[in-house]
Protein backbone atom coordinates (compact mmCIF):
# COMPACT_ATOMS: atom_id res chain seq x y z
CA UNK A 1 0.00 0.00 0.00
CA UNK A 2 3.17 2.30 1.07
CA UNK A 3 4.58 1.39 -2.46
CA UNK A 4 1.34 2.50 -4.41
CA UNK A 5 1.79 6.05 -2.80
CA UNK A 6 5.37 6.57 -3.13
CA UNK A 7 4.63 5.19 -7.55
CA UNK A 8 1.58 7.95 -7.22
CA UNK A 9 4.80 10.60 -6.10
CA UNK A 10 6.99 9.22 -8.58
CA UNK A 11 4.23 9.67 -11.43
CA UNK A 12 3.16 12.93 -10.03
CA UNK A 13 7.09 14.77 -10.30
CA UNK A 14 7.55 13.27 -13.40
CA UNK A 15 4.30 14.58 -15.29
CA UNK A 16 5.20 18.26 -13.38
CA UNK A 17 8.81 17.89 -15.31
CA UNK A 18 6.60 17.15 -18.40
CA UNK A 19 4.84 20.22 -17.84
CA UNK A 20 7.72 22.24 -17.35
CA UNK A 21 9.39 20.91 -20.93
CA UNK A 22 5.95 21.96 -22.75
CA UNK A 23 5.70 24.86 -21.40
CA UNK A 24 9.05 26.17 -22.13
CA UNK A 25 8.09 24.91 -25.72
CA UNK A 26 5.21 26.53 -25.58
CA UNK A 27 7.13 29.87 -24.45
CA UNK A 28 9.60 29.38 -27.53
CA UNK A 29 6.92 29.17 -29.83
CA UNK A 30 7.96 32.60 -31.73
CA UNK A 31 11.74 32.09 -30.94
CA UNK A 32 13.45 32.15 -34.18
CA UNK A 33 15.63 29.11 -34.44
CA UNK A 34 14.54 27.38 -31.17
CA UNK A 35 14.63 23.20 -30.92
CA UNK A 36 11.72 21.84 -29.19
CA UNK A 37 12.43 19.02 -26.18
CA UNK A 38 10.16 16.30 -25.68
CA UNK A 39 10.52 13.88 -22.22
CA UNK A 40 10.04 10.24 -22.02
CA UNK A 41 9.86 8.19 -19.01
CA UNK A 42 10.52 4.83 -17.86
CA UNK A 43 9.63 2.37 -14.56
CA UNK A 44 12.01 2.30 -12.00
CA UNK A 45 13.04 -0.97 -10.09
CA UNK A 46 10.80 -3.64 -9.44
CA UNK A 47 10.68 -5.55 -5.97
CA UNK A 48 11.20 -9.26 -6.76
CA UNK A 49 8.37 -11.38 -4.32
CA UNK A 50 9.01 -14.54 -5.92
CA UNK A 51 11.61 -15.30 -8.84
CA UNK A 52 10.89 -17.27 -11.59
CA UNK A 53 11.43 -21.35 -11.42
CA UNK A 54 12.50 -23.74 -14.39
CA UNK A 55 10.16 -26.68 -15.38
CA UNK A 56 10.61 -30.24 -13.39
CA UNK A 57 9.54 -33.56 -14.56
CA UNK A 58 6.09 -33.30 -12.86
CA UNK A 59 5.90 -29.58 -12.81
CA UNK A 60 6.14 -26.80 -15.44
CA UNK A 61 8.11 -23.37 -14.72
CA UNK A 62 6.28 -20.45 -13.21
CA UNK A 63 7.20 -16.64 -13.57
CA UNK A 64 8.87 -14.57 -11.14
CA UNK A 65 6.52 -12.26 -9.04
CA UNK A 66 7.96 -8.88 -9.16
CA UNK A 67 5.76 -5.22 -8.10
CA UNK A 68 6.91 -2.17 -9.78
CA UNK A 69 8.01 1.17 -7.74
CA UNK A 70 7.37 3.81 -9.77
CA UNK A 71 8.21 5.66 -12.64
CA UNK A 72 11.42 7.91 -13.72
CA UNK A 73 12.27 10.35 -16.42
CA UNK A 74 14.56 8.38 -18.99
CA UNK A 75 14.96 11.25 -21.56
CA UNK A 76 14.51 14.81 -21.88
CA UNK A 77 15.42 15.22 -25.97
CA UNK A 78 16.51 18.38 -27.80
CA UNK A 79 14.04 18.02 -31.31
CA UNK A 80 17.13 19.44 -34.19
CA UNK A 81 14.84 18.93 -36.91
CA UNK A 82 14.50 21.44 -39.66
CA UNK A 83 11.74 24.37 -39.43
CA UNK A 84 10.23 26.68 -42.21
CA UNK A 85 11.72 29.61 -43.31
CA UNK A 86 10.18 32.91 -42.66
CA UNK A 87 10.96 35.66 -45.20
CA UNK A 88 12.30 38.92 -43.76
CA UNK A 89 13.46 40.75 -46.96
CA UNK A 90 16.39 42.03 -44.36
CA UNK A 91 19.90 41.08 -45.85
CA UNK A 92 21.55 40.20 -42.41
CA UNK A 93 18.83 37.55 -41.44
CA UNK A 94 19.99 34.60 -42.54
CA UNK A 95 18.59 31.09 -42.38
CA UNK A 96 19.75 27.71 -42.78
CA UNK A 97 18.39 24.78 -45.02
CA UNK A 98 20.03 21.63 -44.21
CA UNK A 99 21.84 20.53 -40.36
CA UNK A 100 24.47 22.85 -40.08
CA UNK A 101 24.72 25.09 -37.16
CA UNK A 102 26.64 29.06 -37.30
CA UNK A 103 29.65 29.87 -34.92
CA UNK A 104 29.43 32.27 -32.56
CA UNK A 105 32.22 33.67 -30.32
CA UNK A 106 32.39 35.45 -26.81
CA UNK A 107 35.99 35.25 -25.98
CA UNK A 108 37.34 31.77 -25.91
CA UNK A 109 33.59 30.32 -25.49
CA UNK A 110 32.49 29.06 -28.85
CA UNK A 111 29.11 28.45 -29.53
CA UNK A 112 26.51 27.41 -32.61
CA UNK A 113 23.17 28.80 -32.94
CA UNK A 114 20.62 28.30 -35.69
CA UNK A 115 19.13 32.25 -35.30
CA UNK A 116 20.68 33.78 -37.81
CA UNK A 117 19.70 37.31 -37.14
CA UNK A 118 22.63 39.14 -37.10
CA UNK A 119 23.68 43.06 -36.72
CA UNK A 120 26.64 44.73 -37.35
CA UNK A 121 28.31 46.48 -34.02
CA UNK A 122 30.10 49.75 -33.91
CA UNK A 123 32.95 48.49 -34.59
CA UNK A 124 31.68 47.14 -38.45
CA UNK A 125 31.38 43.56 -36.38
CA UNK A 126 28.98 40.91 -37.40
CA UNK A 127 27.34 39.94 -33.99
CA UNK A 128 23.98 38.30 -32.71
CA UNK A 129 21.47 39.87 -30.98
CA UNK A 130 23.04 39.55 -27.61
CA UNK A 131 26.57 40.51 -28.92
CA UNK A 132 28.54 37.44 -29.50
CA UNK A 133 31.01 37.62 -32.82
CA UNK A 134 29.84 35.84 -35.69
CA UNK A 135 32.84 34.18 -36.93
CA UNK A 136 34.39 33.27 -40.69
CA UNK A 137 36.30 30.00 -41.73
CA UNK A 138 39.12 30.91 -43.84
CA UNK A 139 42.11 28.26 -44.31
CA UNK A 140 41.16 26.00 -41.21
CA UNK A 141 40.96 29.01 -39.02
CA UNK A 142 38.20 31.13 -37.40
CA UNK A 143 37.83 34.77 -37.24
CA UNK A 144 35.41 37.52 -36.14
CA UNK A 145 33.86 38.80 -39.15
CA UNK A 146 34.20 43.19 -40.09
CA UNK A 147 32.44 44.41 -42.50
CA UNK A 148 33.86 48.29 -42.86
CA UNK A 149 31.54 50.31 -44.33
CA UNK A 150 34.53 53.04 -45.09
CA UNK A 151 36.77 50.80 -47.12
CA UNK A 152 38.14 51.52 -50.11
CA UNK A 153 39.89 49.42 -52.40
CA UNK A 154 43.13 51.08 -54.15
CA UNK A 155 43.70 51.27 -57.52
CA UNK A 156 45.46 48.41 -59.58
CA UNK A 157 47.45 48.89 -63.00
CA UNK A 158 46.73 46.69 -65.82
CA UNK A 159 49.79 44.70 -66.51
CA UNK A 160 47.70 41.85 -68.58
CA UNK A 161 45.21 41.87 -71.74
CA UNK A 162 44.01 38.64 -72.20
CA UNK A 163 42.09 37.52 -75.05
CA UNK A 164 39.62 34.86 -75.48
CA UNK A 165 37.73 33.15 -77.62
CA UNK A 166 37.28 31.80 -81.34
CA UNK A 167 38.57 32.68 -84.94
CA UNK A 168 36.65 30.96 -87.67
CA UNK A 169 38.96 28.96 -89.84
CA UNK A 170 37.98 30.74 -92.82
CA UNK A 171 36.99 34.44 -93.04
CA UNK A 172 36.10 37.00 -95.71
CA UNK A 173 37.16 40.90 -95.49
CA UNK A 174 33.33 41.78 -94.01
CA UNK A 175 34.05 39.40 -90.91
CA UNK A 176 35.42 41.03 -87.74
CA UNK A 177 34.59 42.05 -84.27
CA UNK A 178 34.79 45.70 -82.04
CA UNK A 179 35.06 46.03 -78.78
CA UNK A 180 35.60 48.38 -76.30
CA UNK A 181 37.49 47.94 -72.80
CA UNK A 182 39.11 49.76 -69.95
CA UNK A 183 42.67 49.71 -68.88
CA UNK A 184 44.06 51.41 -65.50
CA UNK A 185 47.56 53.39 -66.28
CA UNK A 186 50.23 53.78 -63.52
CA UNK A 187 48.33 57.24 -61.90
CA UNK A 188 45.39 54.84 -61.46
CA UNK A 189 43.39 56.58 -64.07
CA UNK A 190 40.98 54.48 -66.00
CA UNK A 191 41.52 54.98 -70.19
CA UNK A 192 38.81 53.70 -73.29
CA UNK A 193 40.34 51.38 -75.98
CA UNK A 194 38.59 50.15 -78.69
CA UNK A 195 39.30 47.01 -80.11
CA UNK A 196 39.13 45.87 -83.54
CA UNK A 197 39.70 41.72 -84.99
CA UNK A 198 39.71 41.62 -88.68
CA UNK A 199 40.93 39.07 -91.10
CA UNK A 200 43.80 40.47 -93.72
CA UNK A 201 43.73 36.93 -94.97
CA UNK A 202 41.02 33.96 -94.80
CA UNK A 203 43.25 31.70 -96.08
CA UNK A 204 46.68 31.63 -94.37
CA UNK A 205 44.75 32.31 -90.91
CA UNK A 206 46.37 35.73 -90.58
CA UNK A 207 44.28 38.65 -88.24
CA UNK A 208 44.79 41.81 -87.54
CA UNK A 209 44.35 43.30 -83.86
CA UNK A 210 43.72 47.66 -83.83
CA UNK A 211 43.84 48.75 -79.98
CA UNK A 212 43.18 52.90 -80.31
CA UNK A 213 43.34 55.46 -78.10
CA UNK A 214 39.86 56.22 -77.75
CA UNK A 215 40.08 59.90 -76.57
CA UNK A 216 43.67 59.95 -77.58
CA UNK A 217 45.58 62.69 -80.67
CA UNK A 218 44.30 62.29 -84.01
CA UNK A 219 47.40 60.52 -85.26
CA UNK A 220 49.90 58.31 -82.93
CA UNK A 221 46.80 56.94 -81.46
CA UNK A 222 46.91 53.11 -82.40
CA UNK A 223 48.98 50.10 -82.47
CA UNK A 224 48.01 47.41 -85.25
CA UNK A 225 49.14 43.53 -84.29
CA UNK A 226 48.74 41.05 -87.16
CA UNK A 227 48.49 37.57 -85.50
CA UNK A 228 48.60 34.13 -87.22
CA UNK A 229 46.65 31.39 -85.78
CA UNK A 230 47.94 27.53 -86.43
CA UNK A 231 45.21 24.95 -86.69
CA UNK A 232 45.87 23.70 -83.55
CA UNK A 233 45.52 27.44 -81.92
CA UNK A 234 49.16 28.32 -81.79
CA UNK A 235 49.14 32.41 -82.08
CA UNK A 236 52.14 34.24 -83.58
CA UNK A 237 52.65 37.51 -83.72
CA UNK A 238 53.85 38.62 -87.14
CA UNK A 239 53.95 42.18 -87.49
CA UNK A 240 55.10 44.22 -85.67
CA UNK A 241 57.62 42.57 -84.09
CA UNK A 242 57.27 38.69 -82.25
CA UNK A 243 56.55 40.75 -79.41
CA UNK A 244 53.06 40.71 -77.46
CA UNK A 245 53.43 43.99 -75.76
CA UNK A 246 51.60 47.01 -75.91
CA UNK A 247 53.19 50.22 -74.73
CA UNK A 248 50.12 52.71 -73.97
CA UNK A 249 52.56 55.42 -73.80
CA UNK A 250 52.66 54.54 -77.88
CA UNK A 251 48.97 55.01 -77.91
CA UNK A 252 48.98 58.23 -76.43
CA UNK A 253 48.39 57.70 -73.12
CA UNK A 254 50.83 58.71 -70.34
CA UNK A 255 54.01 60.11 -70.65
CA UNK A 256 56.11 57.40 -69.35
CA UNK A 257 56.08 53.60 -70.33
CA UNK A 258 53.92 51.51 -69.30
CA UNK A 259 54.00 48.00 -70.95
CA UNK A 260 50.93 45.68 -71.21
CA UNK A 261 51.34 42.16 -72.57
CA UNK A 262 48.40 40.78 -75.12
CA UNK A 263 48.14 37.00 -73.65
CA UNK A 264 46.66 34.89 -76.66
CA UNK A 265 46.62 31.20 -74.92
CA UNK A 266 42.93 31.43 -75.29
CA UNK A 267 42.28 31.66 -78.69
CA UNK A 268 40.90 28.67 -80.78
CA UNK A 269 40.25 28.19 -84.34
CA UNK A 270 38.07 26.12 -85.28
CA UNK A 271 33.70 26.30 -87.46
CA UNK A 272 32.79 29.80 -88.82
CA UNK A 273 32.36 31.96 -85.39
CA UNK A 274 34.32 34.69 -84.40
CA UNK A 275 33.98 35.32 -80.53
CA UNK A 276 37.21 36.52 -79.91
CA UNK A 277 37.43 38.67 -76.61
CA UNK A 278 39.47 41.00 -74.47
CA UNK A 279 39.72 41.06 -71.01
CA UNK A 280 42.32 43.16 -69.14
CA UNK A 281 42.97 43.26 -65.19
CA UNK A 282 43.51 46.09 -63.01
CA UNK A 283 40.72 48.38 -61.69
CA UNK A 284 40.42 51.98 -60.34
CA UNK A 285 40.13 52.62 -56.71
CA UNK A 286 36.16 52.36 -55.28
CA UNK A 287 34.49 52.36 -52.06
CA UNK A 288 32.19 50.11 -50.84
CA UNK A 289 28.48 51.09 -51.60
CA UNK A 290 27.18 47.67 -50.98
CA UNK A 291 27.19 43.66 -49.18
CA UNK A 292 25.77 40.72 -49.70
CA UNK A 293 25.68 37.08 -48.37
CA UNK A 294 25.38 34.25 -50.67
CA UNK A 295 23.94 30.30 -50.12
CA UNK A 296 27.66 29.30 -49.67
CA UNK A 297 27.89 31.77 -46.92
CA UNK A 298 30.43 34.19 -49.03
CA UNK A 299 30.14 38.05 -48.19
CA UNK A 300 30.58 39.78 -51.05
CA UNK A 301 31.23 43.39 -51.39
CA UNK A 302 30.17 46.06 -53.98
CA UNK A 303 32.60 48.52 -54.60
CA UNK A 304 32.08 51.70 -56.75
CA UNK A 305 34.33 50.83 -59.33
CA UNK A 306 32.02 47.97 -60.25
CA UNK A 307 34.23 45.54 -58.60
CA UNK A 308 32.73 42.50 -56.55
CA UNK A 309 35.00 41.13 -53.75
CA UNK A 310 34.44 38.44 -51.11
CA UNK A 311 35.11 39.94 -47.57
CA UNK A 312 34.67 36.65 -46.09
CA UNK A 313 33.31 33.15 -45.80
CA UNK A 314 30.39 32.24 -42.98
CA UNK A 315 31.88 29.11 -40.56
CA UNK A 316 29.29 26.32 -40.29
CA UNK A 317 29.31 23.52 -37.59
CA UNK A 318 27.80 19.77 -37.91
CA UNK A 319 27.51 16.96 -35.16
CA UNK A 320 27.89 13.42 -35.49
CA UNK A 321 24.88 13.70 -32.79
CA UNK A 322 23.19 16.79 -32.49
CA UNK A 323 20.61 15.78 -30.19
CA UNK A 324 23.64 15.61 -27.63
CA UNK A 325 24.65 19.34 -27.62
CA UNK A 326 23.54 21.34 -24.41
CA UNK A 327 21.17 24.48 -24.71
CA UNK A 328 23.15 27.06 -23.17
CA UNK A 329 20.32 30.20 -23.68
CA UNK A 330 20.12 32.94 -25.77
CA UNK A 331 19.50 30.58 -28.79
CA UNK A 332 22.65 28.94 -28.29
CA UNK A 333 24.28 25.62 -28.04
CA UNK A 334 27.21 24.13 -27.03
CA UNK A 335 29.54 20.41 -27.47
CA UNK A 336 28.75 17.67 -25.11
CA UNK A 337 30.71 14.97 -24.52
CA UNK A 338 28.08 12.99 -26.41
CA UNK A 339 27.67 15.89 -29.23
CA UNK A 340 30.58 14.76 -30.67
CA UNK A 341 33.20 17.50 -31.87
CA UNK A 342 32.39 20.44 -34.22
CA UNK A 343 33.18 19.58 -37.78
CA UNK A 344 33.66 23.05 -38.95
CA UNK A 345 34.24 24.50 -42.43
CA UNK A 346 32.02 26.58 -44.83
CA UNK A 347 28.44 26.08 -46.01
CA UNK A 348 27.64 23.11 -47.98
CA UNK A 349 28.85 18.79 -48.00
CA UNK A 350 26.46 18.33 -45.42
CA UNK A 351 26.34 21.47 -43.69
CA UNK A 352 23.39 23.06 -45.37
CA UNK A 353 23.05 26.11 -46.94
CA UNK A 354 22.26 30.08 -46.34
CA UNK A 355 18.95 31.49 -47.47
CA UNK A 356 19.50 35.30 -47.05
CA UNK A 357 16.85 37.50 -46.16
CA UNK A 358 14.89 34.68 -44.29
CA UNK A 359 14.67 33.57 -40.95
CA UNK A 360 14.07 29.57 -39.49
CA UNK A 361 10.83 29.83 -37.43
CA UNK A 362 10.79 27.57 -34.03
CA UNK A 363 10.09 23.95 -34.91
CA UNK A 364 7.42 24.06 -31.68
CA UNK A 365 3.93 22.60 -32.85
CA UNK A 366 1.40 24.46 -30.74
CA UNK A 367 -1.52 21.40 -31.33
CA UNK A 368 1.10 18.71 -30.48
CA UNK A 369 2.05 20.72 -27.34
CA UNK A 370 -1.76 20.78 -26.12
CA UNK A 371 -2.50 17.54 -26.64
CA UNK A 372 0.85 16.59 -24.34
CA UNK A 373 -0.57 18.92 -21.99
CA UNK A 374 -3.48 17.60 -21.57
CA UNK A 375 -2.52 14.00 -21.13
CA UNK A 376 -0.26 15.09 -19.15
CA UNK A 377 -2.59 16.80 -16.67
CA UNK A 378 -4.96 13.53 -16.93
CA UNK A 379 -1.67 11.77 -16.10
CA UNK A 380 -1.43 13.97 -12.83
CA UNK A 381 -4.39 14.25 -11.89
CA UNK A 382 -4.71 9.87 -12.31
CA UNK A 383 -1.50 9.90 -10.21
CA UNK A 384 -3.20 11.76 -7.24
CA UNK A 385 -6.07 9.87 -7.32
CA UNK A 386 -3.62 6.92 -6.26
CA UNK A 387 -2.20 8.32 -3.77
CA UNK A 388 -6.21 9.71 -2.33
CA UNK A 389 -7.02 5.93 -2.58
CA UNK A 390 -3.98 4.98 -0.56
CA UNK A 391 -4.74 7.40 1.81
CA UNK A 392 -8.32 5.65 2.58
CA UNK A 393 -7.60 2.87 2.89
CA UNK A 394 -5.10 3.46 5.52
CA UNK A 395 -7.49 5.64 7.03
CA UNK A 396 -9.88 2.60 7.37
CA UNK A 397 -6.90 0.48 8.70
CA UNK A 398 -6.71 3.00 11.65
CA UNK A 399 -10.43 2.73 12.17
CA UNK A 400 -10.07 -0.66 13.05
CA UNK A 401 -8.96 0.19 16.69
CA UNK A 402 -11.32 1.92 17.91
Amino acid sequence: MLRSMYSGISGMKNFQTKLDVIGNNIANVNTYGFKKSRVTFSDTMNQTISGASASQENRGGTNSKQVGLGSTISTIDTIHTGSSLQTTGRSLDLGINGDGYFVVKQGDAQYYSRAGNFYLDDNGTLVTGEGLKVQSYEKGVLKDITVNVNSVLPATVTKVLEFSGNLPTKATGSDGINQQLKVVDKDGKEHVLDVTVTPTDALTGDWAIKITNSSGPATGNSETFNIKVADDGTVDVVNPTTSKILDLKSIGIGTDSHKITLSMSGITKTGDSITLLGTPDGNTSGSLESFNIGQMGEINGVFSNGLVKELGKLAMAKFSNSSGLTKAGSNTFQESINSGTANINVAGNGRGTLAAGSLEMSNVDLSEEFTDMIVAQRGFQANSRIITTSDEILQELVNLKR
